[in-house]
């Protein structure tokens, strides 16, 4: 009785497919790569001056253009509104890690993670009669970015993770009565990903080794099958039991050689994909003194289209080389992927009471962050389609802030607020490493002329500690605490025509 060498991988394949299986999965999943998790509701300078308070409601703001379009109602004439707000991002790991044969993973804490990054809106509204208000948006509703030091000890985890959704919206608006209006908008939306992570080519080694010791192990009961059963003399079977076994430790010492500990890949993924979604708004005069707002927007459904690149190692090129292994073995190369994907619906609540020299607002929303409960990624090559669960909880924010009026020109802003996070330990992961935060802001507006105002504001955001014990395609697992913080500035231009 023979064996090829053929015969000893069999049981390597699920591990070096799980390895190509998660690196495109982060890329197509923004998820899998984390207001919360990776929404942003950095889309006005004033909003932010009064934590978001009051954003359908305080007035004045063409932002509602995508925030609540029925509030356009008290946009009296011709708006244009520009506002960026710079994201820095910090997040910072104490841990360590280690592979799926417990050994620790050499490397460094991967540095600050964290980002500056901008995030533009504009925004126009006109009053075209007495009851009816069109406007047209741009703005960034979803995004997040971390970037760890190459060497890291949860690169196999994650290096780089690049996200965004850009958002083009038209709305509309209509006056039912003098104390009440309707709006709706539909909103184009585009989804990109570009993410990377080392490949762990020693793990995938060993598993090809764990495949040739199972392949030998059953090869030598077969033998010994068939001594006991009369059909190979004794001596014949002992023969090939020892010729099996020294084969196997052969391949198995020549498959260690070829991929030893640190022998890395690189993962590069890139996706993207355009959807299609709406809202509708109504907007409530309650007194002379005080406006509420609701607004429902909906889930946005993507198929990601993804491609993925990768780097090997000499001695991974050598096994590849092997047409016995050849075929027991991804390449890593070029590689397609689809997934299905969506971002939530959310559902937000504004109130806002108007005195002689203040303002006073609430904000209440909450996230579907549920339609997030498992990504599934089918391939373009010929590895069968892969599931990955998250189970995302919904979320809540709240936010409570003001405008104090200085005098005709100036206004002075502040406010707090609070927003949960989708992700647990369970599922969290070194891409995006979010918790529970809040936020504390204050702003400024001038008003320059009737014409003409500008508006600036900050925020710093505090992170509760983000856990960590999260494990890569390859078994690798990372384990510790992510201490996030964020700083926000962000200025705006309004100019009534």
């Amino acid at each position: 009785m023979s064996m090829s060498f053929r015969s000893f991988t069999g049981v390597a394949r699920p591990l070096a497919l799980a390895a190509l299986s998660v690196a495109i999965l982060g890329a197509l999943a923004p998820g899998a790569a984390n207001a919360s998790a990776f929404q942003l509701k950095e889309n006005s300078a004033k909003g932010l001056g009064r934590a978001y308070a009051g954003s359908a409601t305080a007035g004045g703001d063409v932002s509602v253009v995508v925030n609540n379009p029925a509030a356009m109602t008290d946009l009296k004439g011709t708006y244009l509104q520009a506002d960026v707000t710079a994201i820095n991002f910090s997040t910072k790991f104490t841990g360590t890690a280690h592979d799926v044969l417990g050994r620790p993973i050499s490397g460094g804490n991967g540095g600050d993670g964290g980002t500056t990054m901008p995030v533009p809106a504009l925004f126009f509204a006109t009053q075209v009669n007495d009851r009816v208000h069109v406007g047209a948006g741009f703005s960034v509703p979803f995004g997040f970015q971390t970037e760890y030091d190459k060497n890291w000890v949860g690169r196999y985890n994650a290096v780089k993770s690049k996200f965004e959704s850009l958002d083009a919206t038209l709305s509309a608006s209509f006056d039912v009565t003098s104390t009440f209006s309707v709006g709706a908008s539909v909103i184009a939306q585009k989804t990109s990903a570009e993410l990377s992570s080392a490949i762990n080519y020693n793990a995938v080694g060993l598993g090809i080794q764990q495949g040739i010791g199972a392949k030998t192990a059953a090869g030598v009961a077969q033998i010994q099958a068939a001594a006991q059963a009369g059909l190979i003399p004794p001596a014949q079977a002992a023969a090939m039991i020892q010729a099996a076994v020294q084969q196997g430790q052969a391949a198995a010492a020549g498959v260690a050689a070829a991929t030893p500990v640190g022998s890395d890949g690189l993962a590069r993924i890139k996706g993207d994909d355009w959807g299609y979604g709406w809202q509708l708004g109504g907007y409530w005069k309650l007194t002379p003194n005080d406006k509420f707002a609701l607004n429902y927007r909906s889930k946005i459904s993507h198929r990601l289209e993804g491609t993925g690149n990768f780097t090997t190692t000499p001695g991974y090129n050598a096994l590849l080389a092997n047409p016995a292994l050849a075929a027991s073995i991804p390449p890593f190369s070029h590689t397609t992927g689809t997934a299905d994907f969506t971002t939530p619906a959310v559902i937000s609540a504004s109130y806002w009471h108007q005195a002689e020299k203040f303002g006073l607002g609430i904000d209440l929303a909450y996230t579907k962050w549920d339609v997030f409960k498992n990504l599934t990624v089918n391939y373009g090559n010929t590895q069968p389609s892969t599931t990955e669960p998250f189970d995302w909880r919904n979320t809540v924010f709240a936010s409570i802030g003001g405008d104090y009026y200085l005098n005709d020109k100036v206004t002075l802003r502040a406010g707090i607020s609070f927003d949960t996070t989708p992700t647990h330990l369970s599922t969290r992961d070194a891409r995006v490493p979010d918790s529970t935060r809040q936020m504390a802001s204050f702003g400024i507006g001038y008003k320059a002329s009737e014409h003409f105002e500008i508006n600036a504001s900050y925020a710093h955001i505090f992170v509760n500690q983000a856990h960590v014990n999260s494990t890569s395609g390859t078994g690798d697992v990372l384990t510790g605490n992510f201490d996030d913080y964020g700083n926000l500035l962000s200025f705006s231009a309004q100019y009534k025509f």
